[in-house]
């Protein structure tokens, strides 16, 4: 066994308060990087849910331009499944609708997908909240446009929305009412919504699979077909991916900030535990111990309280999210920050790196301290007794 650490295991460090800053910071910490998480996977889910990863419209981009469908079963459809990431391809037809309940009236923007609601439809929490409707009730929507047409639709569910599309509220349709009231043919619809599964859903990922599916859109399409452009998600909802970015940037500043704090407990608390030791530093240097030996003797024992800081911060951070992730006990204003909760999210990978970053910094800020072994005079501190 190496000398230093077997003398580290017999030096008492008592730093109880000092481990319980660490393990505070560990805790804001990691609970930073869990809502980051948590806002990012939230986010990009709606998102999906809302308009797909990737969306193929027409190139106007108006997705209600009742002139211009295009082909669900386009001859480069088969291409773009074998896109790596795409994880679903969903032919949909859009149409705006008024609600009119009682002397209010609420422009609804309806979005028929193979869904299989049976002529129910779903509608989201606000227009709920707004119209009074709920599950079980029946809705009368007119749509407009060449000529006004009058439908009724069985309310089957209620879904919380993440955004909503030109401030008109999105309600979920079967396809074959919407292709009705279009008066379309069983092949054509509004857009092709395109969704990755969850290893592809950052915004360069995003980015890449909208640029490779509309090369394969201009490779494949047939002369016949009507002509489409692949537009991301990140082009449709640039602002919230800037504030995900914010939020990115602000758990930096918020992990910086906490390792230095935890950092500069550790040089305290070092500090302390070498003065108390300057005896046995000298009584060391005495038998013939050099300066880096006894650096890592004190070098060890702190390097377990801060691994014991850590976890017990990284316990209680998990314990919250699980907590959180499970009830949804924190609310937030959704007008401010797209959901209704504040998400929080384990991510393994994003957790451990913060754990073992934060704890290089801190033992890498230690050093400094034990710049002061190298000042003590054996022949001062020896006390003979």
């Amino acid at each position: 066994m190496d000398a230093s650490f077997f003398i580290a295991r017999r030096i008492r460090f008592r730093g109880g308060l000092v481990m319980t800053c660490i393990a505070v910071s560990y805790l804001v910490m990691i609970v930073a990087v869990a809502i980051s998480s948590g806002f990012r996977h939230e986010i990009r889910k709606g998102l999906s849910s809302f308009t797909g990863d990737v969306q193929l419209t027409p190139p106007n981009l108006n997705v209600l331009d009742q002139s211009r469908p295009i082909e669900g079963d386009a001859a480069y459809i088969p291409y773009v499944r074998q896109v790596e990431g795409v994880a679903a391809i969903d032919p949909v037809i859009y149409r705006a609708g008024i609600v009119k309940q009682g002397n209010d009236i609420h422009g609804v923007l309806f979005k028929g997908s193979d869904n299989r609601l049976e002529s129910g439809i779903s509608i989201p929490e606000r227009l709920s909240e707004i119209s009074g409707l709920g599950v079980g009730d029946k809705m009368t929507v007119y749509f407009v446009g060449e000529k006004v047409r009058v439908r009724q639709f069985d309310i089957t569910s209620v879904y919380e929305s993440l955004v909503e599309a030109d401030d008109k509220l999105m309600v979920h349709a079967d396809i074959a009412d919407m292709r009705r009231i279009a008066d379309w043919p069983d092949n054509m619809v509004s857009a092709v919504e395109i969704t990755l599964d969850d290893s592809h859903k950052d915004e360069a990922a995003i980015r890449e699979a909208a640029e490779e599916i509309g090369a394969i859109v201009n490779a494949y399409s047939d002369e016949s077909e009507s002509p489409v452009i692949a537009v991301s998600s990140v082009s449709r909802f640039p602002q919230l991916f800037d504030w995900l970015n914010l939020i990115d940037f602000n758990v930096s500043v918020i992990l910086l900030l906490m390792t230095v704090v935890a950092g500069f407990n550790m040089i305290s608390g070092l500090l302390i535990m070498l003065f108390e030791n300057i005896p046995t530093i000298g009584l060391l240097k005495a038998l013939g111990m050099n300066d880096y030996s006894i650096s890592k003797v004190f070098l060890s024992s702190a390097a377990v309280l801060v691994l014991k800081g850590m976890l017990i911060g990284n316990a209680m951070a998990l314990a919250f999210t699980a907590l959180q992730s499970w009830t949804h006990v924190l609310k937030l204003n959704p007008a401010n920050y797209f959901v209704s909760f504040v998400p929080a999210k384990a991510d393994v990978g994003a957790v451990l790196l913060a754990d073992i970053v934060s704890f290089l910094v801190i033992m890498l800020l230690l050093l400094i301290p034990t710049v002061f072994i190298s000042k003590v005079d054996p022949a001062k501190t020896v006390r003979m007794k």
